[in-house]
């Protein structure tokens, strides 16, 4: 646990920081903003794919879906935890960097303030995997359950191709193919890994049980309900305004954006 968690704390702002400085040599013309923004967007790329693969280990190697045990289902959990402090730490200073341009300075409580009103969802995500889901997947699920917290990294899945969308628009490549095919994996990946795999949980426990998919909620811990209805609700509301993107940018034409 505290290796890991020393490990994680010392990798992730590490590595923003190298990427920061490799942008600098690579694009000398870019200014720290750009280097920030790219950065943050890599790292965020590296810790998904390292969420999903571990997930994906877990899952293929718990048969038993409520007995079966698997170490990383446990410590992937202490990377996640400073992976989150930085991330908020970083969504800030991006945040910053780019208010800093038209009114914001300096750093103050004003600044702080104005990140948590923008990103306040983003913030409170963060904040519940940290104070709510990290006790229920370390310490209230006792030995069961972890092909479902195996389940939960797999959601990561949608992450890279969320930061390379956003990659792609930094670098003004948002009329490419390669953005609009971009825009489809997206969609596909977001809903299959962050609205379907709840009920493919539900599912997976039913079979396991016996009993049907609709009674699955009043066998299981009450907490775990809790849980999974707090996970999906900020989930639906990313996928539809990733929706409304993806309208926007099918149904309008380059010359259209252009206006």
């Amino acid at each position: 646990m505290w290796q890991t968690l020393a490990i994680a704390s010392v990798f992730f702002p590490g590595l923003f920081a190298l990427c920061v400085r490799s942008l600098g040599w690579a694009a000398p013309a870019w200014s720290l903003k750009d280097r920030i923004l790219l950065s943050s967007r890599l790292v965020s790329s590296v810790q998904a794919t390292m969420a999903t693969v571990s997930g994906i280990i877990v899952v293929l190697n718990c048969k038993d879906v409520v007995r079966d045990r698997y170490w990383l289902a446990v410590e992937y959990v202490w990377v996640i935890v400073p992976y989150m402090i930085y991330d908020i730490y970083v969504m800030y200073l991006c945040h910053w960097h780019k208010s800093k341009d038209t009114s914001e300075k300096k750093h103050s409580l004003a600044s702080m303030r104005s990140f948590l009103e923008k990103d306040r969802l983003m913030v409170t995500h963060h904040l519940f995997i940290l104070v709510v889901l990290t006790p229920v997947a370390q310490y209230l699920r006792g030995e069961l359950g972890d092909f479902f917290v195996g389940c939960i990294f797999v959601a990561e899945l949608s992450t890279p191709f969320v930061s390379l969308g956003k990659i792609l628009m930094q670098l003004k490549m948002q009329d490419t193919l390669l953005h609009k095919v971009n825009g489809i994996l997206i969609l596909v990946t977001f809903f299959l890994c962050r609205i379907v795999l709840f009920p493919f949980m539900y599912r997976a426990y039913a079979r396991h049980t016996g009993i049907p998919i609709y009674m699955v909620p009043f066998h299981i811990p009450m907490h775990c309900n809790v849980a999974n209805a707090s996970l999906i609700a900020p989930q639906l509301y990313w996928f539809v305004l990733i929706c409304r993107k993806a309208v926007r940018l099918y149904s309008s034409s380059p010359s259209d954006k252009n206006r």
